[in-house]
């Protein structure tokens, strides 16, 4: 039995539905044949042409991401932009390319669950349940908030943060000693989501890719903010999934060797 892009087309999308995704966003196969025959999979945070240069030295005709590579649909394909070049260049190397985006952040053991998990919590509500869920996946939207058992201070909670999700630096807002008692974890950049983290009455959102006036107006309104980083909060948790999918590869039948990026990297660099 031949593993095909339609194959994990069906497990992907029975794990994230697509009805679970926001409106503005762009899911599923950006690129490819959904009757190719996959290979191997390479699993990455981002379609970089670094990705596809991996890709095709590892021989991966399927490069598994969360953010998609078509976000803004292009108005025309050429190698004057980045996003011409990358899809000439996966269609003249026949790759394919599956997108997870906030489909996989929202549903039932997602990247939002995953990262909750991760910082050492089991007990969670949703912060904005998915408006168009008609699907089996009752406990699905963006962002988690977390009642603490036992409340911590801010400082404590900055380097329980930095620990679990291994990142080189972290930024925060808010007294040192200040006492957390709830919290709302947002993986990614989730600054949409802090006014329903606000009403939600939590003490500090820990998310990632904050902005300058987004985190002076909460600190303002006496929520802390600890910004772990877009790829430090979303990796970890996507190298999860994907062992989730390759689990569900295994109990299909399927063989077929699933790699994890090593060029897969934050953009950003500290001193």
């Amino acid at each position: 039995m031949h593993l095909k892009v339609e194959d994990i087309k069906n497990i992907m999308e029975e794990y994230a539905p697509i009805a679970l995704k926001e409106s503005f966003d762009n899911v599923g196969l950006m690129i490819g044949d959904e009757k190719s025959e996959v290979t191997s999979i390479l699993v990455a945070l981002d379609c970089t042409l670094e990705v596809i240069k991996e890709a095709k030295a590892k021989g991966c005709n399927l490069i598994f991401t969360h953010h998609p590579p078509l976000f803004l649909k292009p108005s025309s394909i050429t190698t004057d932009t980045l996003t011409g070049n990358k899809v000439l260049e996966l269609i003249r190397n026949n790759i394919n390319v599956y997108s997870s985006h906030t489909n996989l952040d929202s549903t039932e053991d997602g990247l939002n669950d995953i990262i909750t998990k991760i910082l050492g919590f089991d007990k969670w509500s949703i912060i904005s349940p998915s408006e168009n869920n008609h699907t089996s996946k009752e406990m699905a939207g963006i962002g988690r908030v977390v009642q603490l058992e036992k409340p911590v201070v801010l400082k404590e909670l900055c380097d329980h943060v930095k620990e679990k999700l291994e990142a080189a630096s972290i930024r925060y807002c808010g007294e040192d000693n200040k006492v957390i008692q709830k919290l709302a974890i947002i993986n990614g950049s989730g600054e949409d989501f802090f006014e329903a983290s606000r009403k939600n009455k939590v003490d500090c959102i820990i998310t990632g890719d904050t902005t300058y006036h987004y985190v002076s107006d909460i600190n303002e309104l006496g929520i802390a903010v600890i910004d772990a980083g877009h790829f430090e909060t979303e990796w970890p948790a996507m190298k999860i999934a994907a062992k989730n999918l390759e689990a569900k590869l295994r109990q299909s039948g399927f063989g077929n060797k699933i790699y994890f990026s090593e060029s897969c990297r934050s953009p950003y660099k500290y001193r």
